[in-house]
């Protein structure tokens, strides 16, 4: 044991030197390269005087990256988070010079300007330098991992770390089940592919863990997926922005009020706290799931005090210099890949394809770099601290496949990256202080297709104008997305209200609001305090009806019926209560199995739209029409985006057990949460399978294995 902490002392030790002897030539280099950065007097020094002044330089400046930068960042955490990152370059380069001035050769002399470059060059070299030394020691890699983590806290967790497994659930936004298989099988991503026992569609071992598809609610978006599988309850979540008459007010999914909002409404419905209730965290996520440890999380984004941790996760990440340099380098060039890829795409008129200009570079640019690797690090810490639960979000596939389409290169080699992601993750696992269970999944899918607009040259909330015989715009005005990174940039920006409801209020009370939801658009007449039926609408507007049900874009309508309750209305006349869609499917006949179920579920929410209405879709090629601006779309029926997947240990209980399907993210929820129970203790089979369809309906009562206790509310 002695001789083994001598030889790890030792090897710390070595890399320490050969760090900064690595450090001292680059310095040297620099020095050699930049017209304003001398180490020499203005009269000449030997080349040993030169060498021992830039090693001086070199071990000053690796000092005060260690002791001076995490102080620094921790002061600044109150500043807006890509403020922070552009003020790596500057803070790095300030240490420099400071660094020189403590240099007793007197001889060095750098202008502001070149010592941020000097800086940042030489932290990524020292940190490059450092990492190679220790691929092959995994003492070092663990340290090196294990400053990621909040010291106090994880010497806390090894002390009193339980022998039973964690859970890691890694939430990869907008991942359908078919992308993921075509990804396995060409190889795109090895580490998920290894986890399933294949190697580029070949048998490549024994699995660890199966893939299960699961089916989405009529609203397949983050918002009503995610706070029913965090939550156990989506109830009343009819899209990802929806209109209440009852308090006047435009509900958006990714703004942190209504956030806040939605989930103290899951928690009171459901009277429990969440997933993550008992030593959980919550990363990158719109919900906490009643963890007490959050970082990144929307619904905590509005709150103002010691309180709110929702950026913390920033500290842990940009505490390390080297890092912080080059996670903005990365920033930096994925803006310029973005750049390159979209005129790429116009110079070769790529169809369909969607503006990517103005700050949409520099929005991907956060979700598929800073977001990543902020959350990326939170899991770590939280690993390497021996939290029981885990869930953490990333947005990077869902941003990008939005603008460039969830086939493109583009996304598939966002999918690469994060594939990457998951192998360290796996890696940290290994040198945990607990075991730790690593559960993969999407909250939905996305499919493909022009936009509403693009195709007809009309947006749907003008063709309601038409209908109601309104006056309508020579331009339509285009639609924002609803893509989860815009609220996070925002969040982190301190800017966190988006798209505010005043842009959706009518210009008289008596015009309808029109709002879209990836290929679901709803319409809401303000004026009329209760849901209209059809024979309402008629009256008002004998038109608008057979206008939306007849447009060639537009598959179905559901609309109330004085009659027949529910109506869905199609093409040609054709109109099927709901109580008859079983029998005759009618206009749901293309949306497939389970259609009418969820149109069902969803006709009885209390803040239902006066009108719902899904777009057209193409059963053969898989595409929809989406109302935003969107090529790769969610949030209403059709295609890959109501297909996403769970991939799980094999250890865990099989959620389809007695081959059923598993349906809705409530029923996500009852899985999940049964497989943290059975983690602290012996694995039996349950008692009530959790893949019983009819089982989602209880709203919340119950878990999976059958038994009604629930954590307490957080």
């Amino acid at each position: 044991m002695v001789r083994g902490r001598w030889r790890t002392v030792v090897s710390a030790v070595w890399r320490s030197i050969a760090v900064w002897a690595v450090s001292t030539v680059t310095m040297l280099v620099l020095a050699g390269i930049l017209p304003d950065f001398r180490l020499q007097s203005a009269d000449g020094d030997s080349a040993t005087r030169i060498a021992i002044t830039a090693a001086l330089g070199a071990g000053a400046f690796g000092l005060l990256s260690a002791l001076v930068w995490p102080l620094l960042v921790r002061t600044l955490l109150l500043v807006p988070a890509l403020v922070l990152g552009l003020l790596v370059f500057f803070l790095n380069g300030s240490l420099l010079l400071l660094a020189l001035r403590l240099n007793p050769s007197g001889r060095t002399d750098v202008a502001p300007e070149t010592a941020v470059v000097v800086a940042a060059v030489m932290s990524a070299v020292a940190s490059a330098t450092g990492g190679a030394l220790a691929v092959r020691d995994d003492d070092a890699y663990r340290r090196r991992l294990y400053r990621l983590a909040d010291r106090r806290r994880r010497r806390q967790a090894a002390e009193a770390c339980p022998p039973t497994p964690g859970t890691v659930f890694l939430q990869l936004d907008g991942v359908g089940h078919d992308v993921l298989t075509d990804a396995v099988r060409r190889g795109l991503v090895p580490t998920l592919a290894a986890w399933l026992g294949e190697s580029g569609g070949e048998p490549g071992g024994e699995p660890t863990h199966r893939l299960t598809p699961w089916r989405t609610d009529w609203s397949s978006q983050t918002g009503a997926s995610q706070l029913g599988i965090l939550h156990g309850s989506n109830h009343d979540i009819p899209a990802f922005r929806w209109y209440e008459k009852d308090t006047r007010e435009v509900m958006v999914c990714n703004r942190p009020t209504s956030a806040a909002e939605l989930q103290r409404r899951a928690v009171r419905y459901t009277g429990d706290g969440g997933l993550l209730t008992v030593d959980g965290a919550s990363r990158g996520n719109l919900f906490s799931g009643g963890a007490d440890q959050l970082a990144l999380v929307l619904s905590v984004a509005a709150r103002r005090g010691r309180e709110n941790r929702s950026r913390a996760g920033y500290f842990a990440y940009f505490s390390d210099p080297a890092n912080a340099v080059r996670t903005v380098l990365s920033f930096f060039a994925e803006v310029g890949r973005e750049i390159g890829q979209s005129t790429y795409a116009k110079v070769k008129k790529r169809r369909p394809r969607v503006s990517r200009g103005g700050l949409y570079p520099f929005i991907r640019a956060f979700a598929t770099v800073v977001e990543r690797d902020v959350v990326v690090a939170a899991v770590i810490g939280d690993m390497l601290a021996g939290r029981s639960a885990v869930y953490a979000d990333l947005v990077a596939y869902d941003e990008v496949a939005h603008h460039s389409g969830p086939r493109s290169r583009d996304a598939e080699k966002v999918l690469e990256r994060l594939d990457r992601s998951l192998a360290l993750i796996e890696k940290v696992a290994e040198h945990s202080p607990r075991p730790y269970r690593i559960v993969v999944l999407s909250d939905h899918g996305q499919s493909p297709g022009e936009t509403f607009l693009g195709r007809y040259g009309l947006s749907l909330g003008n063709l309601v104008r038409a209908g109601c015989g309104l006056p309508v715009p020579r331009r339509a005005r285009r639609t924002h997305s609803g893509a989860e990174a815009r609220a996070a940039v925002r969040a982190a920006l301190r800017r966190p209200v988006e798209e505010g409801a005043e842009q959706h209020r009518p210009s008289r009370h008596s015009e309808p609001i029109v709002l879209a939801s990836g290929n679901l658009g709803l319409v809401s007449f303000p004026d009329v305090p209760h849901r209209m039926t059809r024979e309402e609408i008629d009256a008002r507007h004998p038109a608008l009806l057979s206008t939306l049900a007849n447009h060639p874009g537009v598959g179905f309508v559901l609309v109330a019926s004085e009659r027949h309750g529910g109506l869905v209305l199609g093409a040609h006349g054709a109109e099927v209560p709901l109580a008859d869609l079983d029998a005759d499917p009618g206009p749901l006949a293309d949306f497939g199995p389970g259609a009418a179920d969820a149109v069902r579920r969803t006709d009885g929410f209390p803040h239902v739209a006066d009108i719902m209405v899904n777009s057209w879709y193409d059963p053969e090629d898989g595409e929809v029409l989406a109302f935003e601006e969107q090529i790769g779309s969610h949030g209403g029926l059709g295609g890959a985006q109501g297909r996403p997947f769970l991939l799980s240990p094999v250890e865990l209980p099989d959620p389809v057990a007695d081959g059923g399907a598993l349906v809705g993210a409530e029923h996500v929820h009852r899985v999940l949460r049964h497989w943290l129970r059975v983690a602290d203790g012996p694995q039996v089979p349950l008692t009530t399978p959790v893949s019983t369809a009819a089982d989602r309906d209880g709203e919340g009562e119950g878990d999976a294995d059958g038994e009604g206790e629930q954590a307490s509310v957080a």
